[in-house]
């Protein structure tokens, strides 16, 4: 769901998510044949303006389902996340285990849910845009053709190679077989430079929240700055990169920085906040409200139990040495949670400045509430192995959005940045560094440093290597938590790497698998290889 401020979008998107969806994907996401509820046909709907953007806000809607298989995975398989068992809490059948230390299988849940969320918003707007008058606003088409587009490039990005469906109705007797990933990559990048031109530059406060030109820019740098993984070969050996595109991401990244849409907040802070719909550097956002099930859970899943009254869930962690690579006098950094903890934070608070006065709070049964870099059982042993039960305070907590004070239970109104203006900035500082601009790179580098230390501390980097390092670790202070991290670990092929808790793995990981599931409803899929 995107946040849209004009009340007749904003009852369209919660009916879209409370309701029933205007299409339905049965048996399976790769079924993508259509019920329309007798609704969605040519001569009964789509009759009014009204009609035509009740439609789209499903398609809206099903960004808020990639908020957790997406993320998750994203999140927990790289070194920014660990969901450890906590008594009984958070085992779920050794899942978040199986994500962390990359010992996935075909029966991963996560991945299914991935692929289903993914498809069910394809066929979404499939059905729309095969229902959409002659005569329509073009920019309708193009918006669901974005839409379309990044539900693809999840699915490109998390499990390669993907059959590409345009129609509304397949062929249940023929389902469709997978496209290789350049060609998926194909499809996205030609899609997203045909819909661009009919997306507007803005809306106006009353639609603010749907797909720009700057959106679909974005999403174009995004896959140009992974082209060599997106447009590669994975055997069960590993990645076999493919075509680099560094001048196009530079290209695309130069429209969204020179469109005059959007800007760098002075405070990085203000992309987090409950208010965080009016930042000037967010590009493209899945929104949330303060409401029973359409808000933001991210706090949730990290504080502890007893840390405000919604009763937290005590499971999303961070690594100690990941922790441990932020600067102390990073304002970034600022965002974990560590040693003893108060009382309930005050309104506005962001990370480190919440739980800090008061009384000091306790631990389900009595211990102090002190959140620990390192890992321990219930008995204060260190652990070193994922599997073994920890107590509940170990790991560093992270609080990057704000606690929304107007939040209900524990869904908060902030909205989830697919896309800011300082990404774009370091995808130009990665490809001009590629291309051999290593000074020009830096000093975008430091550009965006300087907003976040004071006094300024810039890096240096001697050479082409050093800068690349350097940018790749920008990169996690910057975007940590923003479902960034694996796919930058893949594209600098440190995936497969040890780290705290996990071991070094096969090379065929930098693609997850396609859901047994999908494989068993469609005989024409086919599996990933070393799976």
């Amino acid at each position: 769901m995107t946040r849209i401020l004009s009340k007749s979008w904003s009852l369209w998107l919660v009916a879209a998510i409370l309701l029933v969806p205007v299409t339905t994907v049965l048996q399976g996401c790769t079924d993508l044949d259509e019920e329309t509820f007798g609704v969605i046909t040519p001569d009964q709907f789509f009759q009014t303006d009204e009609e035509i953007i009740a439609a789209l806000a499903p398609v809206y809607a099903q960004l808020r389902s990639m908020m957790w298989a997406y993320h998750n995975i994203s999140q927990v398989s790289s070194d920014e996340a660990l969901v450890p068992v906590r008594g009984t809490d958070w085992d779920d059948g050794g899942a978040w285990r199986e994500l962390h230390v990359h010992t996935w299988t075909a029966a991963n849940g996560d991945f299914n849910s991935a692929w289903t969320d993914a498809y069910t918003g394809v066929a979404r707007a499939n059905v729309v845009l095969a229902n959409l008058p002659d005569g329509s606003d073009p920019s309708i088409a193009a918006e669901l053709r974005f839409l379309r587009a990044f539900y693809y490039y999840q699915l490109m990005d998390l499990f390669g190679g993907v059959p590409v469906v345009t129609d509304a109705v397949v062929d249940q007797d023929n389902p469709p077989s997978r496209e290789s990933r350049a060609a998926v990559f194909s499809f996205i990048e030609s899609e997203l430079n045909e819909a661009r031109t009919d997306l507007p530059t803005s809306w106006d406060g009353a639609n603010q929240g749907r797909a720009t030109q700057g959106a679909a820019d974005a999403l174009l740098a995004k896959i140009y700055l992974n082209a060599e993984v997106f447009t590669g070969t994975v055997s069960g050996s590993g990645l076999a990169r493919g075509t680099a595109r560094w001048a196009d991401a530079i290209t695309a990244a130069d429209r969204v920085l020179n469109s005059g849409q959007y800007q760098l907040t002075g405070d990085q802070r203000d992309n987090f906040r409950a208010g965080n719909h009016t930042s000037p550097e967010i590009i493209f956002s899945v929104g949330h409200l303060g409401k029973g099930g359409l808000g933001l859970t991210f706090i949730m899943r990290g504080l502890h139990y007893n840390q405000i009254p919604q009763t937290p869930w005590n499971g999303f962690s961070t690594l100690a040495e990941t922790y441990n690579r932020f600067d102390e006098d990073d304002q970034r950094r600022n965002i974990f949670l560590v040693g003893q903890q108060f009382a309930e934070p005050n309104q506005g608070c962001l990370g480190n400045e919440c739980f800090t006065t008061g009384a000091a709070l306790e631990d389900r049964v009595g211990n102090p509430l002190s959140f620990t870099l390192d890992y321990f059982d219930p008995s204060g042993n260190p652990v070193t192995d994922v599997a073994v039960n920890l107590n509940e305070t170990s790991g560093a907590r992270v609080m990057k959005w704000e606690i929304d004070s107007g939040r209900v239970g524990g869904d908060n109104g902030n909205d989830y940045a697919f896309f800011r203006l300082a990404e774009m900035y370091l995808i130009k500082a990665e490809a001009m560094n590629e291309m051999g601009q290593t000074a020009g790179a830096m000093a975008i580098v430091n550009q965006l440093r300087a907003r976040v230390f004071d006094p300024d501390e810039p890096v240096a980097a001697t050479s082409q290597a050093d800068a690349r390092e350097a940018i790749w670790s920008e990169r996690q202070f910057e975007l940590f938590w923003e479902a960034t991290r694996r796919q930058d670990l893949i594209r600098a092929g440190k995936f497969t790497d040890a780290w705290e808790f996990k071991p070094a793995g096969g090379g065929h990981l930098v693609l997850g698998p396609i859901p047994q599931v999908q494989i068993d409803s469609n005989p024409n899929l086919t599996q990933n290889a070393g799976y």
